[in-house]
């Protein structure tokens, strides 16, 4: 039984928007793609490059900075975390200098590292390592508790409140210092991306290939039927 002449013009104009879709679909994703790369360069030319002086708020992220000032360990936090060397926290410490106050992220320290292992240097130190945005609100798992003084994140406004500063909106995530085994242990930051908008590009552009011959084998069979 021949289909009525509508139905198929139907079924193609359908198949045609559908190919459109594909080829737009995949289109944005070579654009995402281009942007993405963009980015990498950008962040890693801050990240890998030589340190500027720590900017007094509005450091673009992972922007390598470096500072000096003095710590207040009576203000010293620690935030929970899981790292590859285990279950412990980041220590986040505030940093006066003479401009500004740094939260530092000093680094990590395992589950009951006493605290005369971390409490230290005092006096006038250096830091150099990598700016991080505040992270509201703790965790998908768990929220933070200030006054209970429990932390899942460095929730920056929230924990300078409860400390009494009026510090940077960022904080710096510090380099490593001492031995390589001492606590805490810094530079852990990953300055990782994800980037697979090449192979989604493909997926959509073989998607819509497979459309078209699709498209032509129905239309070669119709008209030898």
């Amino acid at each position: 039984m021949t289909r009525p002449a509508w139905v198929n013009a139907a079924a193609l104009g359908f198949s045609g928007l559908v190919l459109i879709a594909l080829l737009a679909l995949g289109t944005w994703q070579v654009h995402r793609l281009e942007w993405k790369t963009n980015l990498i360069e950008q962040v890693e030319a801050r990240a890998f490059g030589d340190p500027v002086a720590a900017p007094m708020n509005g450091a673009p992220k992972y922007l390598r900075v470096t500072t000096t000032g003095t710590y207040r360990h009576d203000l010293s936090l620690r935030i929970k975390a899981v790292t590859e060397i285990g279950p412990g926290s980041w220590v986040m410490t505030p940093l006066e200098t003479p401009d500004q106050t740094f939260w530092i992220n000093r680094g990590f320290i395992p589950t009951g590292l006493p605290e005369a292992d971390w409490l230290s240097p005092e006096g006038t130190v250096t830091v150099t390592g990598l700016a991080r945005e505040s992270v509201p609100g703790g965790t998908l798992l768990e929220a933070n508790d200030p006054e209970a003084n429990r932390w899942f994140s460095a929730d920056l406004p929230v924990m300078s409140a409860q400390a009494g500063l009026d510090a940077a909106d960022y904080y710096i995530a510090a380099d490593h210092t001492g031995p390589s085994a001492a606590f805490p242990r810094g530079g852990l930051t990953k300055v990782t991306f994800r980037n697979k908008h090449l192979s989604y590009a493909i997926t959509w552009y073989a998607m819509a290939a497979l459309l078209v011959g699709g498209l032509v084998y129905a239309i070669r069979s119709s008209r030898e039927s």
